[in-house]
């Protein structure tokens, strides 16, 4: 007798394990979903956080260009540093090709 009642309390046991388990991957499979999506979301907000200071230095650099604002520097700085930058690449169009070693 005491048999029976250890076999059906180690079956209850197995039933609920296999009911915890699918229920653990259900939810493993909603959380990873929700995982993924809070990742594109993420990456989209951190898209539009870079797309949001590049126009702020654009706007700083065009206030400071104006004439009317403390970051008058800074837009020169900019500037100079950009010119700088064109007149390299200038420089690199003018000189010419390096041969190439045969292959």
């Amino acid at each position: 007798m005491a048999d029976k009642s250890v076999i059906t309390n180690l079956e209850a046991r197995v039933k609920q394990l296999i009911d915890d388990h699918k229920r653990l991957s259900e939810l493993c499979t909603e959380l990873t979903a929700q995982r993924d999506t809070l990742r594109s979301e993420k990456r989209t907000l951190e898209e539009r956080v870079r797309e949001l200071d590049a126009e702020l230095a654009r706007m700083q650099l065009a206030e400071g260009l104006a004439g009317e604002s403390r970051n008058r520097e800074k837009a020169r700085a900019r500037v100079n540093r950009l010119m700088r930058e064109v007149d390299k690449c200038i420089v690199l169009l003018g000189q010419p090709l390096a041969p190439r070693e045969a292959e």
